[in-house]
């Protein structure tokens, strides 16, 4: 249950990553789902790719918060969060 929990974290920081160069959400929410990805990449201790994933994320809204991020960048993590998200269901 927790897993799929943690997926549908993954799914929302992973939309909202991807359409981050569309709108402009707001700091606090950009502050909330870094915090939540930077615990969830503390729970792998960075030792597999899924928690580098959430670390890049958490990384990517971070800077969010601060300037705009590039599309290609913001495309490349979201889709990457997106797809860890979905598999966690499975």
């Amino acid at each position: 249950m927790l897993v799929k929990i943690l997926g549908l974290a993954d799914l929302i920081i992973g939309i909202l990553i991807v359409f981050l160069s569309q709108f402009n959400p707001p700091a606090n929410v950009l502050i909330s789902f870094s915090v939540i990805a930077f615990s969830k990449s503390s729970l792998g201790m960075l030792r597999d790719f899924g928690s580098w994933i959430d670390f890049s994320a958490g990384i990517v809204l971070g800077i969010a918060i601060l300037t705009s991020i590039p599309l290609a960048i913001s495309i490349i993590v979201g889709i990457l969060v997106l797809q860890k998200g979905v598999f966690s269901f499975f």
